[in-house]
């Protein structure tokens, strides 16, 4: 009844009796007398279950128009001894006596009499007179009941219409009866949760999950909420994992609002599952729907940049199958892994399949790793993508960007500690301070906090007024000027912290203009005792903040706080908060003199007195504390994709307070710095977006805290900004080509993305399927095959196996394919063929394309004669596929013709033999019939000189394209009778003789594109055209004994020749370079000897300027012929250089100079020796050495005696780190360059110890190291065996392996090798009988190498090993004893009355023993301590009903035959003010 007083309620110790009007306390009074009966009738009735329930009725007035007794109402709350009510009695639907005969007690009386008479009169009456008798008094009955109906009625209206009259007097703010009560459920049950409320007006009553509000209609079927008389329940219905969380029911009406608070714990089972209970949820499938519900998210969003001050909006399309009607997913956004809630900045929508997210006014705190989450019963799906916020303009040219993260900290009554981030730009100049401005909510006036910029990103706001709220914003200035303001902060109240956390747990109501103060009654107090722990949390210049913890006597009001301090070294303690006492146990002290020493103490006081003051803390100086983070490490940058690269540097060391990271970024050469975050990034990984495909980047970075940004890293290396190569995608379409006993032919189709990078070959893998379950993976190659098909070998007759494939380039090997189809292994009888395997589809154009396949594995009983290709349009049905000949072709491949442009198409090969038409192939993949934009076809040419060629271009080649050349479809590799000639995008193929031999389809394709390929057929006839055109260019010619040469004459001269087979004396010869004919004179010196044919021209020397293309052009009548020479590129350097190095040796030799040249030896202790020979030296002779062309200081030891030279190489290099002098690393790789000269010339001798000659080097240095190491040795360890040797000195460029039984050894998780210092050595993990034999290590030095030996077998094995068993045994029990993993804290503190369940991790093998303690005396598991140890690994401890004397120390105890450990804890009660038991007091008192 909608704003009635419950009745009952006056029972209830927290009825407040002045609600009450003097009519309806008269009314009362009346139902009281009434009720007495009901409540009789009610105790009896539960005095089983050992409640008593209260009278609830309606008023019981006498009614004239019917004797019958009105019947109270039954009640449905449960109250106690004490009659306090503790729930609900859910009523059993059984007939009462009243209605048990469906007669009333005077009726049934009356009945009975004349029951009795009849039986006296005639105990045979007919059964039909019974009846009669029984439906009258069926109709009483009836009538009664409709009385009594009517009569409730006129009550009813009875006291609406005096609660109506006195409306005033009754209204009142809602509150809760009953509250809701916690319940632990298990999966699959449902829950129910009750309360109880009353209120005038109606309070409104709205449940919340997770402070959501719940809504039944969104989610059919879950959630049903019913209210009837002032009950109000919310039933979750087949609870799940997810429905675990706070519950909150909110009543509201015009007098205010109140909340109650319930949790639901759904636990999920694990182990064995009860069969009484409901089975757990298989991952996947939704039981409530009877579904597996898939999710897609689609049209993404991708990285996104903005600025300062725009709107941004993040979209995605949700497929979610099947569609349920009503049925909506959980859409969640996250920043940083953080779940936004709907704001002013951000907006949520959900349409039912698409969700976005806007940012209505981009700051750079909405910069991060945005998250889209769509939960549904089966899971769920996620998206992500980065957001960059860039910078809004500067006001001023040259100032800073604005702060951001602008919080609140250490909230008081009178003030607030600021906090914010620096900004990454600070606009070209150093940032002075930043100002600290603030504002009260509700108003726009900003007013500015500090008269002088601050450079601490902390700052304490003073002079708030207490109640009131604020919100905060910071500036940053430089000298050019001031920056953009930073986002305001959200708001925050001046008030006491203990009364903001008193706030924030009970939710507020909407303002009603009414506010309801009750006193509380005073009660006899005790003076609290001291503080505990008092320690200074944080010391700047401008302020101390103090934290400590509450006395344990302080009775049971509430109690406050006095700060005081002193100078240290003296007494005088001087009170600093007299005027504004505190009442949380944090306080910040202001006005301290900087650079001074202070100590501080607190009281508590309450009504009872001052209690003594906390020990004091230790002496304090007042001043910043915090310094400024050292330069961040080492800068790697790595690529990722074609606009992105991955930068990763070394942290901070000892940074404190660290908040995070800036990067920034400039294009390699340059001096411009951008910056790649503006948000600090806390990892020392970041991923810069927005980068220039193909320039070149670098990077620092800089790390940040509260006292300043540190300085830059080190420049990273450049690096070029494109796609990292990436392993290939799994292959796909595995197949079955042949079967025979112990083996099967697989094929498979190459990956749809191969990395970037050519797939280098294929792995197989197969596993046996038994009853269904397939077993675990086996290799079946160790080495990378390049076909895509394979025999598996080794396999059991009629077994069935599954196979899955993995393909491999230089940057891996990727990710297998998904399983095949289950195959059985058996012997294939079949007569027709198998299906032929590997479609490649190629030179597609919109009518025609080729198709290519190579032939079936199994021939049949006879061997393949032809092949059949069917095809259909993809999106056909299976009855679509037709033939594309009606005969077969003996090739493997086809053209196909006849397409339609524009339409999608698929195909298949079918083989032959005598038997029959086999098994079709796989389809290939859909391809579109079309001729894509710039598709190029091979141009056939006869050039100049009669030479036939294909030439093919190509314009989407990349640096890694190939031209690939076919002769029917088979890679042309014997270039016997063509030459290829490939420039850039361009190839040609010219026909060396051709003839009847090179008829045939000429194809080329381009790899590492979309399928770049064209052919040409040259036809018997087209072959005759071209020779006939051919022949026209070449003739008439004059024929060459030999074509235009050049050599090197004495002191460096030049000669050009050649010689015709025959020419007259009338011929002509033109001297020609590059297109100009040169003449006699002194550069060139021309002869013709015509006896001979000798055409010759000769050049004293070469110069840059005559590289080109030399040509004689010869002319004998109508016969003509010529001969080029081109002598560019490296031909021409190299015959300049030689021609240079005969004309350098003459004059060499005229002053000092090598007769042996630079060269190197290595000395037993791995020293380099340089070392050369002299000639033709004197005193005034001088050597200098250069290394990388820099001039290098030597020492005074150098031998220079009969024309030697030597030096150590470790005289050149002074980067050695301690230890390491006179080794070789590869930081001596170089160039090393010896100059001797005097006043008659000059020589010099270089020496390249780069790449290959390095590698000589180091060669040389790894046969002496191998000469210096130590016989092998056995050592055993609690792992395996070891064999280990030493070395004088270890080189990390060594190259060693390892052999046992003369075979190298393949190093798995058991078998692996290492080196320590000089120690090389091989550990044998759980060594068995295979592992016995002869191992050796080999030294690599590029030539025999040499190899250390020793014999693990035998005594030399058994000893090892039973060495090995005892170490591994002394292992296993350390790490298998008993130990209490945590979970436990060091001290709990519980309110009395409260439940306590702590549950810790417990492991050790075999499971221990666990034993609790309380006070070093073992626990017994009863009502009050439950004890539980579950799983083995799980140990619960419960304490029901918390009283004080559960306080003290406990211990759990775990133990097994390996040993002994235990966890203790402390358990202190305490008995809370409680603000209802004041006014049970009240009560008690009146």
């Amino acid at each position: 009844m909608s704003g009635s007083l419950p009745f009952y309620q006056k029972h209830h110790r927290h009825y407040d009796r002045a609600y009450r009007s003097k009519e309806l306390q008269s009314a009362v009074s009346q139902y009281r007398q009434s009720s007495s009966y009901a409540a009789q009738g009610s105790a009896s009735s539960i005095s089983s279950r050992g409640l008593r329930a209260s009278g609830y009725s309606a008023v019981e007035e006498e009614s004239k128009s019917s004797p019958i007794v009105k019947r109270a109402k039954p009640t449905y709350l449960a109250v106690d001894k004490e009659n306090q009510i503790i729930g609900y009695v859910v009523p059993v639907f059984r007939g009462s006596q009243e209605f048990a005969s469906g007669l009333s007690d005077t009726e049934e009386a009356r009945v009975k009499e004349s029951a009795g008479h009849l039986a006296r009169r005639s105990l045979f009456a007919s059964k039909m007179e019974a009846e009669r008798v029984e439906q009258t008094s069926r109709r009483y009955a009836m009538r009664e009941s409709a009385e009594r109906i009517s009569l409730s009625k006129k009550i009813y209206e009875n006291e609406e219409h005096h609660r109506r009259m006195n409306e005033d007097s009754l209204q009142h703010a809602p509150e809760f009866v009953i509250k809701p009560r916690s319940h632990t459920v298990w999966e699959k049950q449902c829950v129910r949760l009750h309360c109880t409320v009353t209120g005038w007006p109606e309070p409104r009553v709205v449940w919340y999950k997770n402070n959501v509000t719940i809504d039944p209609l969104a989610h059919a079927g879950k959630y049903k909420i019913e209210s009837s008389y002032n009950v109000h329940s919310l039933e979750v219905n087949r609870c799940d994992f997810d429905d675990t969380a706070q519950y909150r029911v909110s009543a509201m009406n015009s007098k205010g609002e109140l909340s109650a608070f319930a949790s639901i714990v759904v636990k999920r089972f694990k182990g064995e599952i009860d069969e009484s209970l409901p089975a757990p949820r298989q991952p996947g499938f939704c039981s409530e729907y009877g579904v597996t519900f898939e999710t897609h998210i689609v049209e993404t969003f991708d990285v996104s940049f903005g600025r300062e001050g725009e709107t941004m909006s993040l979209g995605c399309t949700v497929i979610i199958n099947p569609t349920i009607q009503r049925y909506q997913p959980e859409v969640q956004w996250y920043r940083d892994g953080v779940l936004l809630e709907p704001s002013k900045w951000a907006h949520m929508h959900w349409s039912g399949n698409r969700a976005t997210l806007t940012l209505t006014h981009l700051n750079k705190e909405d910069e991060g790793l945005y998250t889209l989450r769509v939960s549904t019963k089966s899971g769920y799906e996620t998206h992500s993508a980065y957001v960059f916020v860039r910078d809004a303009d500067a006001e001023l040219q040259g100032a800073p960007t604005a702060p951001l993260d602008v919080l609140c900290q250490d909230a008081n009554k009178d003030y607030v500690i600021v906090t914010w981030k620096q900004p990454a730009v600070d606009g070209g100049s150093p940032i002075l301070g930043y100002f600290v401005d603030r504002c009260e909510v509700g108003t726009t006036h900003w007013i500015q906090c500090n008269d002088t910029p601050v450079k601490f990103a902390r700052f304490p706001v003073t002079g708030l007024v207490e109640g009131r709220s604020y919100v905060f914003r910071v500036r940053a200035v430089n000298k050019s000027g001031m920056s953009h303001p930073s986002r305001a902060s959200e708001p925050i109240a001046a008030m006491d912290p203990a009364d903001r956390a008193r706030m924030k747990g009970h939710t507020t109501a909407p303002w009603t203009g009414q506010i309801i103060v009750t006193e509380e009654e005073p009660v006899e107090g005790v003076v609290p005792g001291k503080p505990q722990d008092l320690v200074v949390n944080e010391a700047t210049k401008n302020y101390v903040v103090l934290s400590w913890k509450p006395p344990g006597q302080r009775g049971h009001e509430g109690i406050m706080y006095y700060v005081e301090k002193c100078v240290a070294g003296t007494e005088s303690w001087q009170r600093v908060n007299t005027d504004i006492p505190v009442k949380s146990p944090r306080f910040a002290l202001f006005d301290l003199s900087e650079g001074k020493s202070y100590r501080f103490r607190v009281r508590c006081s309450n009504s009872a007195g001052v209690g003594e003051p906390s020990e004091p803390t230790e002496a304090t100086v007042v001043g910043d504390k915090l310094d400024i983070p050292s330069s961040p490490g080492r800068v790697v940058p790595t690529r990722n994709t074609d606009t992105s690269v991955v930068v990763s540097w070394e942290a901070s060391k000892d940074a404190k307070e660290l908040v995070g990271y800036y990067i920034e970024a400039t294009v390699a050469g340059k001096d411009a710095w951008e910056p790649c975050n503006n948000k600090p990034v806390k990892g020392t990984r970041f991923v810069c977006h927005g980068l220039t495909t193909g320039d070149s980047y670098t990077f620092r970075v800089r790390a940040l805290n509260a006292a300043g940004l540190s300085g830059f890293s080190q420049e990273s290396e450049a690096i070029e900004v494109k796609a990292a190569i990436a392993s290939p995608a799994p292959p796909y379409g595995i197949c079955l080509l042949e079967s025979v006993r112990d083996s099967m032919v697989l094929g498979w189709k190459q990956p749809t993305f191969i990395g970037g990078a050519e797939v280098s070959g294929y792995f197989v893998d197969y596993r046996e399927v038994v009853a269904g379950v397939p077993g675990r993976w086996h290799e079946a190659n160790i080495k990378a095959i390049s076909d895509r098909a394979y025999r598996v070998t080794d396999l059991k007759e009629n077994k069935l196996y599954q196979f899955q494939v993995r393909a491999a380039n230089m940057a891996g090997v990727g990710h297998p394919s998904k399983p095949s189809e289950t195959f059985r292994c058996e012997e294939w009888t079949i007569a027709i063929p198998g299906p032929p395997h590997d479609l490649q589809l190629s030179e597609v154009r919109k009518d025609s394309l080729v198709l290519q396949w190579r032939p079936p594995v199994y021939q049949g009983r006879d061997p393949v004669n032809g092949f059949y290709i069917d095809i259909k349009e993809t999106e056909a049905p299976e009855e679509a596929w037709r033939g594309v000949n009606e005969k077969a072709t003996n090739k493997t491949y086809m053209k196909i013709k006849e397409l339609k442009d524009g339409v999608s198409y698929v195909f298949r090969v079918r083989a032959q033999n005598k038997a029959g038409v086999g098994k079709a192939s796989q389809a290939t993949e859909p391809i579109l019939a079309q001729t894509r934009p710039g598709t190029q076809e091979i141009v056939v040419e006869v050039d100049d000189e009669g030479m036939i060629s294909m030439n093919f271009e190509c314009s989407e080649m990349t640096k890694d394209s190939k031209f690939v050349w076919s002769k029917d479809y088979e890679e042309i590799k014997d270039f016997a009778r063509l030459n290829m000639e490939t420039k850039g995008g361009r190839s040609k193929v010219t026909f060396k003789t051709p003839d009847q031999e090179d008829l045939g389809i000429y194809s080329c394709m381009v790899t590492h594109t979309d399928g770049v390929s064209a052919s040409y057929t040259l036809t018997e006839e087209g072959l005759k055209e071209l020779l006939h055109i051919s022949h026209d260019h070449k003739f008439p010619i004059i024929p060459l004994k030999s074509d235009l040469a050049v050599e090197l004459l004495e002191k460096g001269r030049v000669r050009f020749w050649l010689q015709a087979e025959k020419i007259s004396a009338n011929a002509k010869v033109d001297y020609v370079f590059n297109d100009n004919i040169l003449s006699q004179g002194e550069k060139y010196k021309m002869n013709f000897d015509k006896n001979t044919g000798v055409i010759e021209m000769f050049m004293e020397s070469l110069e840059a300027k005559d590289e080109g293309t030399y040509t004689f052009q010869m002319k004998d009548g109508k016969a003509t012929n010529q001969s080029s020479l081109v002598l560019i590129g490296d031909v021409f350097d190299n015959l300049r250089k030689d021609s240079e190095f005969q004309r350098k040796e003459w004059t060499r030799k005229q002053g000092p100079h090598f007769v042996e040249y630079l060269s190197y030896e290595v000395t037993p202790n791995c020293v380099v020796v340089l070392k050369c020979k002299v000639g033709n030296i004197k005193k005034e002779t001088v050597v200098i050495w250069h290394k990388d062309d820099r001039e290098v200081k030597v020492d005074d030891k150098l031998s220079f005696t009969e024309g030697v030279l030597t030096l150590e190489i470790s005289q050149l290099s002074t980067t050695k780190a301690p230890g390491k002098e006179g080794t070789i690393s590869k930081k001596d790789a170089g160039i090393y360059q010896v100059t001797v000269k005097d006043d008659r010339g000059k020589d010099t001798s270089v020496l390249k110890l780069v790449d290959q000659g390095f590698k000589d080097l180091m060669n040389q240095v790894f046969s002496v190291i191998a000469n210096s190491s130590t016989p092998l040795k056995i050592q055993s360890t609690e792992e395996g065996v070891r064999l280990y040797t030493f070395v004088n000195y270890y080189n990390d460029e060594l190259h060693v392996t390892w052999h046992h039984k003369d075979s190298a050894i393949t190093f798995t998780d058991r078998i692996k090798s290492g080196v320590v210092g000089e120690q090389l050595w091989l550990q044998i993990n759980e060594p068995t009988e295979k592992d016995k034999g002869k191992y050796a290590i080999e030294f690599f030095d590029g030539k025999g190498g040499l190899r250390r030996s020793v014999d693990l077998s035998g005594q030399g094995f058994d000893d090892a090993y039973a060495e090995f068993q005892r170490l591994k045994a002394a292992a296993i029990a350390e790490r298998n004893r008993a130990r209490v993993a945590g979970g436990l804290p060091d001290v709990v503190t519980i309110q009395e009355g409260k439940a306590l369940n702590l549950t810790c991790n417990i492991s050790g093998d075999p499971v221990p023993e666990v034993t609790w303690l309380k006070n070093e005396r073992e626990l017994v598991s009863d009502d009050h301590y439950i004890l539980k140890f579950a799983s083995g690994k799980f140990a619960s401890f419960t304490i029901t009903t918390v009283n004080t004397s559960d306080s003290g120390k406990y211990s759990i105890l775990v133990k097994n035959k390996y040993g002994t450990e235990s966890g203790d804890f402390t358990v202190s009660v305490f008995i809370p003010d409680s603000e209802e038991q004041g006014k049970a007091t009240r009560k008690e008192k009146k």
